[in-house]
């Protein structure tokens, strides 16, 4: 299901029934997952950053997303999403933005911004004020992906780190495991971040010895660990059993109050978490981000 950092939805090969949204005076449940890129057709709305780390070609893509990834949770049967701002739109928010003001009630947004721009505090405060429905910024750091920052110790990296943390929202990081070291410091530097470490820190990006330094993050408060990116490193889909070895070590590490689910069936779950509670799987499908958003 994944492509790329997290999932793309142009929906080749998938069978998506189209249902209404839920109405407003239905109770939305509790389940929630965290790993959608919003993708449009439309270049001339919605173009490309000029900055863009890459350009997917835009003719695969639905020209509403959001009808599409409605009618996805609808099948699924999963109340919310928290959508995911892609990297070819950079810090153009434009088409995030435009979908999250059509579903207030399902949807939340994670926001991206440039480390190097001595402006990206500034931007991220004055879109988190205006928008807060924005509830994350994301940062990319990785082997093959170094061109975002030179370190977690930057001054543009702790700046931005900073303004997320003033602004009470989630720092979510697409990280390999070299990088968790770098990490570890930025998280005690500001006492109360609250940190989401996407993909299961690309475990595939490094060593035996790097990832034992990711699995040490959960020693600290409010880190967590989003369920996702098993295709990243596992080919035997939909529910990669093949990985349940590794799963099962960062579960242990992490534990169930500090798991998410994204990108990933709720059956693909139940595969993985066969020897934990129901209540154990509902935090992570859902119940630890409503709790970490606040989210009613």
């Amino acid at each position: 299901m994944g492509l790329g950092a997290a999932t793309a939805f142009n929906f080749k090969g998938f069978d998506i029934v189209a249902k209404s949204s839920p109405k407003a005076s239905e109770k939305i449940n509790d389940l929630v997952e965290w790993n959608v890129h919003f993708f449009s057709s439309d270049t001339k709305k919605y173009p490309f950053h000029r900055d863009a780390t890459y350009k997917p070609d835009a003719s695969k893509f639905p020209k509403d997303p959001l009808k599409t990834y409605l009618s996805h949770l609808d099948k699924e049967g999963i109340g919310r999403g928290v959508v995911v701002q892609p990297e070819p739109y950079g810090d153009d928010h434009s088409l995030l933005l435009d979908c999250l003001e059509k579903e207030p009630s399902r949807l939340r947004g994670t926001s991206l911004f440039y480390p190097k721009d001595s402006l990206a505090p500034m931007k991220l405060a004055s879109l988190v004020r205006a928008h807060p429905e924005i509830v994350a910024t994301r940062f990319h750091a990785h082997r093959g992906k170094e061109s975002y920052l030179d370190s977690f110790a930057d001054s543009g990296v702790r700046a931005l780190w900073k303004q997320a943390v003033d602004l009470d929202i989630i720092i979510e990081l697409h990280i390999g495991p070299n990088y968790a070291r770098q990490v570890r410091k930025a998280i005690e530097a500001f006492p109360g971040c609250k940190v989401l470490i996407d993909h299961f820190a690309e475990p595939h990006m490094g060593d035996a010895v790097e990832f034992a330094h990711v699995l040490a993050l959960a020693e600290l408060p409010n880190v967590y660990m989003k369920f996702s990116g098993l295709g990243h490193f596992a080919d035997d889909s939909p529910d990669y059993t093949s990985a349940r070895p590794f799963t099962r070590q960062v579960l242990q590490a992490f534990g169930p109050d500090k798991m998410v689910m994204g990108g990933v069936s709720l059956n693909t779950i139940d595969v993985h978490m066969k020897d934990y509670s129901e209540e154990e799987k509902s935090k992570v499908t859902g119940k630890n981000i409503l709790k970490l958003l606040s989210w009613n």
